[in-house]
């Protein structure tokens, strides 16, 4: 296989890269915020038969494989699809069970389906599962990780692996066994104080980059937020803008500040080796900033927005390349 479809399907983001196997370089993409919560919406506005399921999502994505298509000027006909995320969840469309921890970094563990090409959609498809501890779960995170592993020299042991984002994921991975999943609503709290609760009155968006020598309020609220309970911190957010403390785009950092770091202390360091941080440049500095101030930055390392995206699709093809043995 020379050249793949990649395809990362989250709840919010749709991703869709024509790959070169040989050296993971991305050919041509496509994104959109078309993702499965949104498609499943409309699944279920068709009123369709369950039975018309399958071939309703597989034309959500032939629309961007024929996207693809023209900006290459080329079929794509018979290329290999892989998809990971919440394409196999229950708003998916093939409901495949989690595979319960541990599972191996090499992605032998990991359940997929396959979905043979037909007229309707010439591509042979490949869905994989995400995996379960007793009390959590994780889709698409685990195959970032199988692909991550690549780029790391040596076994991995006593180690995690943090995937900011709305659901931001932890993943401890113990002599080179996925063996743990901790889910942190941070995202999620963040969009709902800071945008539909009183504390919305308190902040200005400013989601730009960090600037270290400028980032007061945000540091601000990651010390504030090692020591004191986070329902009381919020409402200071309330108090830093009616007691003129912080102008509302200091006290939107701040509220940042709080929520990244009451995720981040809960890290248990004892016998931590590394923290491997998978992000963006935005959320990925505020992370680092994060972790600096809370004395974690010597066992920090991290993956750039471009190796995050190499490590998708490397993760799609080792874990295509296990079922073929």
């Amino acid at each position: 296989m020379n050249r793949f479809l990649s395809c990362d399907w989250g709840t919010s983001s749709f991703r869709l890269r024509l790959v070169d196997a040989n050296g993971y370089q991305i050919l041509a993409e496509e994104t959109a915020n078309n993702g499965i919560a949104a498609t499943f919406a409309l699944w279920k506005q068709s009123k369709k038969p369950e039975e018309k399921r399958l071939s309703y999502y597989l034309d959500v994505i032939n629309k961007y494989i024929e996207k693809i298509e023209g900006k290459i000027n080329s079929p794509l006909s018979g290329v290999q699809l892989i998809i990971s995320g919440m394409a196999s969840s229950s708003i998916g469309f093939i409901d495949i069970p989690y595979s319960p921890l541990p599972v191996g970094t090499d992605g032998t563990s990991i359940k997929t389906m396959s979905v043979p090409a037909s007229l309707h959609f010439p591509h042979d498809t490949l869905v994989i599962s995400g995996i379960r501890s007793d009390d959590d779960v994780a889709r698409g995170e685990e195959t970032e990780l199988v692909g991550c592993i690549d780029s790391l020299n040596g076994d991995i042991d006593n180690e995690v692996f943090i995937f900011p984002g709305t659901h931001s994921k932890h993943l401890f991975v113990s002599k080179n066994q996925i063996t743990g999943i901790k889910t942190y609503m941070t995202g999620e709290f963040f969009e709902l104080l800071s945008q539909k609760s009183i504390l919305r009155l308190s902040v200005e968006n400013a989601h730009e980059q960090i600037d270290p020598e400028n980032f007061n309020g945000f540091k601000m609220g990651v010390n504030d937020a090692i020591d004191t309970n986070l329902l009381n911190l919020a409402f200071k957010v309330r108090t830093n803008s009616l007691l003129n403390k912080l102008p509302a785009r200091e006290n939107f950092n701040y509220l940042s500040g709080l929520l990244i770091a009451t995720e981040l202390k809960d890290l248990d360091t004892s016998g931590l080796k590394k923290i491997n941080l998978l992000a963006g440049s935005n959320l990925g500095e505020r992370y680092l900033c994060a972790l600096e101030e809370l004395g974690l930055s010597s066992k920090t390392q991290t993956l750039n927005t471009a190796g995050a995206d190499e490590a998708v699709v490397r993760g799609h093809y080792k874990i295509y390349k296990t079922t073929l043995q």
